[in-house]
């Protein structure tokens, strides 16, 4: 088990073998915080959950006492033209939302989605449009729909906090939305977290345009490529172009304190298993000089 129980910080699980599976799987990691697919990422259709594996993954979370975050398809695209795409994915959107409540995960973390040329407000509005008939469609449910800011690799929307900010300002119901700050992504799309003052700037950015309460999880991931490459390509921790200092800083920014932190990092490095070897960094971190 993890030493510091209070620290939030884990890793992507895999749910093969059943999606309670992949608890124990960050337990013997010494995580305290996971995030999971709750179906398989590359379909859009699924057996529904079963009543045993909804027993299954409540028993193994009330046991180790992880915290459980979801994260939504890859193929779900609710800022498309295409209308029948749109209807597809806002259907497989409010699945996930679905499963999420069932398995009483918090949260489930999304990509706002690709306007495929359409334009940004164009796929901006497509986004508040699919959110809003969402939050109606799962009204009464606890989770919460968390926006994960983005690269900005090719058409992708979100890589702003600007752009965030405006699908949460045109939210029917804004206290069921969140956000999620990937360092990469935001590190690609131009925000220099890689040293104090960019840091400061950063998150003073954030709190002015969305507010940090809207901040809901944190994926800690380094970034192959540079800043402002707007290429999404995640590093391990240290190995990258942002460098330690940004996660020196989280690890010790009080703000984030209660704030589940979570690598996505790539699994392997000349044959060895990184996820270990990043959440170890990460936690020898905490207590070291990072603000001030």
């Amino acid at each position: 088990m993890n030493e510091n129980p209070t620290l939030l910080l884990g890793a992507h699980m895999s749910i093969a073998g059943g999606v309670h599976k992949a608890i124990g799987r960050g337990e013997a990691l010494g995580c305290t915080a996971i995030q999971v697919f709750t179906k398989n990422a590359t379909r859009w259709k699924v057996e529904p959950l079963s009543r045993e594996e909804v027993a299954q993954f409540g028993a193994e979370r009330l046991r180790t006492g992880v915290l459980a975050a979801a994260h939504d398809s890859y193929l779900i695209n609710i800022a498309s033209p295409d209308s029948a795409l749109w209807k597809k994915s806002l259907a497989a959107l409010i699945e996930e939302v679905e499963r999420a409540e069932q398995l009483q995960i918090p949260f489930l973390i999304m990509h706002p989605g690709s306007h495929t040329g359409a334009g940004v407000d164009n796929g901006l509005r497509s986004i508040s449009r699919a959110l809003n008939q969402l939050l109606q469609e799962t009204a009464g449910f606890g989770v919460k729909i968390v926006l994960e800011n983005t690269a900005g690799q090719g058409t992708a929307l979100g890589s702003s906090f600007q752009h965030l900010a405006r699908i949460v300002g045109e939210s029917i119901q804004p206290a069921r939305l969140g956000v999620c700050l990937d360092t990469c992504h935001a590190f690609a799309a131009g925000y220099d977290l890689s040293h104090k003052a960019g840091y400061d700037q950063v998150l003073d950015e954030l709190d002015q345009i969305l507010g940090l309460s809207m901040l809901m999880a944190l994926h800690l991931n380094d970034s192959k490529k540079g800043l402002g490459s707007r290429v999404d390509r995640h590093e391990h921790i240290g190995r990258g172009m942002i460098g330690l200092e940004c996660f020196l800083l989280i690890m010790n920014d009080p703000r984030f304190e209660d704030i589940p932190k979570l690598i996505e990092t790539p699994n392997e490095l000349g044959g060895v298993e990184m996820d270990p070897v990043n959440l170890h960094l990460l936690k020898e971190m905490v207590g070291q000089s990072g603000r001030g």
